[in-house]
């Protein structure tokens, strides 16, 4: 088998059959076996897969296991070489599943790769390629600074400004669409299960990384990646506090203790410098009131979460 798709559905029918429809569009000489596990949504997937998709591996979950228990799940259960991590908010475009699998076979030494995402209006989803966390790159973080340095190595997205359509070593590239050796998958015990949501797809990149192979960006080809049809069922405020205790978990793992805690000191400082900055916006009139209010509770809970208020629990 050259590969096994392996994709988590939480409450996502629609967006599996369209993504499962997709691959029926596009013509590959692969040999392929789609593995989808239900996070206990119960949403009819299932009945789906067995009516329209009936040669679909489908796991049943009892409880929601997250991304990363979800996928390992689904990877026990994989007979492929490769393995072919997707969200069910994708479609593709092209024989991409070829061209990545092609690309993990013949360059020396890699270990996973990703291709190019695209929003729904197929603009470049400039998260498909990320580095790792650190204090300053996640303290310094915002759209402005990003525009203003596109190349600098804190964002680690320099490949955007490049027109070379040669595969690109990367720092890490999305859970969205990633593909790793089944090999390499089992040689890093797959998906780090500390984790419940947000983070996994770097840890997995730095294990990859860490284990000596080299993670690649392939602009060659692209597929689209609807994005956030889990998260956007979940509270914003759980959803913002959740990215940041990931990046916390991941310091915390690879970078040591001290890294972990100077992350939660720059979080308190930087949340508290963004509501100083939003609070007046309240005062300047209902054109802004909308975004200042969205952006006044996102930064409180932050700032919570970072002062030790709001524990998650860990998962």
């Amino acid at each position: 088998m050259d590969v096994s798709i392996i994709i988590i559905n939480w409450n996502s029918k629609e967006y599996l059959r369209k993504c499962l429809r997709s691959f029926q569009s596009v013509s590959s000489k692969l040999s392929m076996e789609t593995i989808v596990v239900d996070n206990a949504s119960h949403d009819g997937c299932g009945e789906m897969l067995a009516k329209e998709f009936p040669s679909a591996i489908f796991v049943q979950s009892a409880e929601n296991l997250g991304f990363a228990r979800g996928n390992n799940l689904g990877a026990s259960r994989a007979t492929g070489r490769n393995l072919w991590f997707l969200n069910p908010d994708t479609e593709l475009l092209e024989d991409s599943v070829s061209t990545l699998v092609s690309r993990l076979d013949s360059i020396p030494g890699a270990g996973a790769v990703g291709c190019k995402l695209l929003n729904s209006d197929k603009t470049l989803q400039t998260s498909c390629v990320q580095s790792f966390p650190s204090v300053l790159n996640q303290f310094l973080d915002s759209d402005f600074l990003r525009s203003r340095f596109p190349r600098s190595r804190l964002w680690g997205t320099s490949v955007f400004l490049s027109d070379d359509p040669r595969p690109q070593p990367v720092e890490a590239v999305s859970g969205a669409g990633v593909m790793i050796k089944s090999s390499v998958f089992r040689q890093i015990q797959g998906f780090t299960q500390s984790y419940f949501m947000y983070g996994e797809d770097l840890d997995l990149c730095f294990k990859v990384k860490r284990a000596g192979y080299e993670v690649y960006y392939l602009p060659e080809t692209s597929m689209l990646h609807h994005g956030g049809t889990s998260t956007r069922k979940a509270k914003s405020d759980f959803s913002n506090v959740m990215m940041r205790e990931s990046v916390f978990r991941f310091l915390r793992l690879h970078r040591g203790l001290a890294s972990a805690l100077g992350y939660r000191v720059a979080m308190a400082a930087n949340s508290g410098l963004r509501l100083f900055l939003i609070l007046p916006l309240l005062l300047a009139g209902n054109r802004i009131v909308k975004h200042g209010t969205g952006s006044l509770q996102k930064w409180f809970a932050i700032l919570r979460w970072s002062l030790g208020f709001d524990r998650l629990a860990a998962h």
